[in-house]
């Protein structure tokens, strides 16, 4: 019984407690605004983002020839099939 009763006492303070907790974090995201003395300034102009919706043109050509990209292709298959017989001969 005395368990519920000194819980029952220290009810109210854990409540103020929680509720200066939750007063306090509010104010954190308004401190974050705030920046040193030093800080070189950076202005804050709307529109200053990238354009999302502005795509460059289409290309004519592959990025890559065919033939280039041939060749690239065979290399990697070469490196993996090493890697495979490696990895066979570690075990």
């Amino acid at each position: 019984m005395l368990a519920l009763r000194d819980l029952q006492k220290s009810l109210p303070l854990c409540g103020a407690l929680l509720m200066v907790a939750f007063a306090l974090g509010g104010c954190s995201s308004q401190l974050a605004d705030y920046t040193p003395t030093d800080a070189q300034a950076h202005p804050r102009e709307p529109g200053s983002y990238l354009p999302v919706h502005d795509l460059p043109p289409d290309r004519d050509q592959a990025i890559i020839p065919p033939d280039q990209r041939a060749k690239i292709e065979a290399e990697l298959a070469a490196a993996r099939d090493r890697q495979s017989v490696a990895a066979k001969d570690a075990k």
